[in-house]
């Protein structure tokens, strides 16, 4: 009798401390300030006493640049884009299949959608008219460099945005402009 009451006595007690638990909240917190933090609001202004002006995020120092980003010397302007012709491409010569290669990957990941995988302005958007007027590699008027396809990329043109902000490094720009002229050499062959 008494192993039987010390058994109603402990059902009793855990449905009391069950009873009293809250589904919707946890019971004890291990670590509260997981479960709790302290959330600065951006540009709120609340002087937490880290930043100055109390605020959370602020502007880059002046003059910096972005890791492996270097600032393109030549300005947003046809005069620009001239001054671009003649530059080199600043990749090395002893590694072209590799550049060439992984030209290739970014080239149909970003290009090839509009310029078609050969190059010559037939890719899927403009096979389904959803974008006009992409021009062939090999066009007589198209007298494009390495130099200038890198402008291009950098800044955009007409109707295609710049695609500065999708490569990861300026070497992913310079490795598609060089597969850009590989492509323009195929088709003028």
């Amino acid at each position: 009798m008494k192993q039987f009451a010390k058994i109603v006595l402990g059902l009793v007690l855990l449905i009391g401390v069950a009873s009293c638990s809250n589904k919707n909240e946890p019971n004890y917190q291990y670590m509260p300030n997981m479960y709790e933090p302290v959330g600065y609001e951006t540009y709120q202004g609340v002087d937490n006493g880290l930043f100055p002006q109390g605020t959370e995020a602020m502007l880059p120092a002046e003059g910096s640049i972005s890791r492996e980003w270097m600032p393109y010397e030549y300005d947003n302007s046809p005069e620009g884009k001239e001054m671009a012709r003649i530059q080199p491409s600043p990749l090395d010569s002893l590694s072209m299949e590799v550049n060439l290669a992984k030209g290739k990957e970014l080239y149909d990941v970003y290009c090839a959608i509009c310029h078609g995988p050969k190059g010559k302005g037939q890719g899927t958007l403009v096979k389904r008219e959803k974008i006009l007027g992409v021009p062939s590699y090999d066009d007589a008027a198209r007298n494009i460099s390495v130099g200038s396809t890198y402008h291009t990329m950098y800044y955009g043109l007409n109707s295609m945005g710049s695609y500065a902000s999708q490569m990861s490094s300026e070497e992913e720009l310079w490795q598609v402009a060089e597969y850009v002229m590989k492509l323009k050499a195929d088709l003028t062959k």
